[in-house]
């Protein structure tokens, strides 16, 4: 990115901009309280399921679960706190790079180019969902993957609203961090633009890991054509909009499909 600091900051810069350590220490924080710890925690959901008796096939991995079953009201205010809380990263994120004079819009997530971001997204999702369907059937069924379940919401009014809120509040989280963000701490940490990509790519994959293997190198390859449109671009906007539709397509298609159509695997 042009306003970007491949060398780093040095300690005590004298127009006030934090250092190379603080930076450090900062990223890692952010990643310690956000996709970081959920790695480790995909990591330790992959080698219970791995050494579970039986195929990783014939387990699930659910997401978007009943959080008070059978008290949908409670259950919904869990829902809303759990998306609302999973933010709180990002704003962070936010408020260091105020503190640098800069804010999201130095990443490209703003309303400058609507039009532009809402058309690149879904041309990115259109081709990355079809492709991302074949290739967690395969996985599944060579048996490197858990059986994936999308959602596991009873059946109230607010479903589909808290479904479509759940995949906007992923996209966010992991495109603002996982791309803008890390990449640009990284190149002002000094690093080159292809272990920048590597660290950013695997870390997508890590927390992917609780899906298993499938899930990992799927969502790492996702991360490598996300960094690679990010440089291009310039914008994290278009990224967002294609992961808030691949996750709805995910979420909204399997509570509409689901038992319905014989190819969709159910747990």
């Amino acid at each position: 990115m042009a306003d970007s600091f491949p060398g780093g900051q040095p300690e005590g810069q004298p127009d006030g901009q934090p250092g190379r350590r603080i930076l450090r220490d900062e990223t890692l924080l952010v990643l310690g309280v956000s996709l970081g710890a959920s790695g480790v925690s995909a990591l330790i959901s992959f080698v219970g399921s791995v050494t579970r008796p039986g195929g990783l096939k014939d387990q699930a991995a659910t997401l978007n679960a009943s959080a008070a079953p059978g008290r949908p009201w409670l259950d919904l205010a869990w829902q809303l706190f759990g998306i609302a809380s999973a933010l709180v990263p990002v704003a962070l994120v936010a408020h260091f790079l105020i503190r640098e004079g800069k804010g999201l819009r130095t990443l490209g997530f703003d309303r400058m180019r609507p039009w532009f971001d809402l058309a690149r997204g879904a041309g990115v999702a259109a081709v990355i969902g079809s492709t991302g369907i074949a290739f967690y059937l395969a996985a599944r069924g060579l048996g490197f993957n858990l059986t994936v379940v999308p959602e596991a919401l009873p059946e109230v009014w607010w479903k589909y609203p808290v479904l479509i809120l759940s995949a906007l509040q992923n996209s966010i989280l992991e495109e603002v961090i996982v791309v803008g963000y890390l990449l640009r701490r990284l190149g002002q940490l000094g690093w080159t633009p292809l272990t920048a990509l590597v660290a950013s790519s695997v870390l997508r994959g890590s927390y992917h890991l609780y899906q298993g293997i499938g899930g990992f190198i799927g969502n790492m390859v996702m991360g490598v054509v996300f960094v690679y449109l990010y440089r291009r671009w310039g914008r994290i906007g278009p990224l967002v909009v294609a992961h808030s539709l691949l996750d709805i397509g995910a979420f909204v298609g399997y509570a509409l499909l689901a038992g319905k159509v014989g190819w969709l695997p159910t747990a």
